[in-house]
């Protein structure tokens, strides 16, 4: 069986939706390539066999030997191949270095800029690390950057951050009165989900982040950002609306709201109103505290 060729727009549509999902969203050829077509058969390039070792050479003759077989009917010993590097404990202990010797938010930036033990940073174009003022009293953080702001190189600037910015306009604030960031500062690829080891990878950066900020109030977007700050298994929509505490190295308590994450409500805009009463919490929250 072999695959058509798309010829309606409807097929082409469809296949570009699936790219899309995909993660696929950058062209890599200048003219498009007709993956369909029957292309000749490339040679084989035979590469002359490695010289083995004396040793090498004997042992499947050795092989043989021990278990009565006919050395000649052995078959060579397959090649050893060294596995993929990931990122592992050592990784995870070097980013709480980095973190904590950063004593100001541009050294922090410059040590995540310079760490290579997440492999999201492979496959991200931009490290994504914050924006908004960093004098601000709120500080909002989400999970992971999408394909907008791995393009610019700042977090919630897609549809989903043209409505936390009328949410933020809604109880009198904007970005210049907030600072924003993400759990995740690279994008994972397609944006899937990233895995608990990146996570875990990634929270020494954030919560030093708020440290350096130390905000007077905390705002976690969406349920990954509720868990890995707030270190709770619960789901967002039982931790929404109800104030918890964000307690730093030092031992600074931020009170803490976990609300909906935009994306989410753009999902479910019946929803809205639950992240409205939120918000509304969050400002009174500022009034008691000034």
């Amino acid at each position: 069986m072999t695959a058509a060729s798309p010829n309606s727009p409807t097929d082409i549509a469809d296949i570009l939706a699936f790219y899309a999902s995909a993660g696929v969203d950058e062209a890599l050829e200048d003219a498009p390539v007709n993956r369909f077509a029957e292309a000749a058969p490339r040679p084989v390039e035979r590469t002359p066999a490695p010289v083995a070792s004396p040793r090498e050479d004997r042992a499947p003759e050795r092989l043989a030997t021990s278990s009565g077989l006919d050395a000649s009917k052995v078959p060579d010993a397959p090649a050893r191949t060294m596995p993929s590097a990931i990122p592992d404990e050592a990784q995870a202990a070097l980013a709480r270095q980095m973190a904590a010797s950063a004593s100001t938010l541009e050294e922090l930036r410059q040590h995540m800029a310079a760490f290579d033990g997440c492999n999201l940073k492979a496959t991200a174009k931009n490290l994504v690390f914050a924006d908004g003022n960093p004098e601000a009293a709120v500080m909002l953080v989400g999970e992971a950057p999408g394909r907008d702001e791995d393009i610019e190189g700042l977090p919630f600037v897609g549809r989903s951050g043209r409505l936390l910015d009328r949410m933020l306009a809604a109880i009198g604030l904007d970005r210049t009165s907030v600072y924003i960031a993400n759990v995740i500062p690279w994008r994972p690829p397609g944006n899937r989900t990233p895995t608990p080891h990146e996570t875990e990878i990634c929270r020494p950066f954030i919560e030093r982040q708020i440290e350096l900020v130390n905000p007077k109030v905390l705002i976690n977007l969406g349920g990954p950002s509720a868990k890995t700050l707030l270190n709770t298994s619960e789901g967002i929509l039982r931790l929404r609306g109800n104030w918890r505490v964000h307690t730093t190295a030092s031992g600074t308590a931020i009170p803490a709201m976990p609300t909906l994450h935009p994306a989410y409500l753009l999902r479910t805009p019946a929803h809205k109103k639950l992240a409205w009463r939120d918000f509304l919490e969050v400002k009174a929250k500022l009034r008691s505290l000034s």
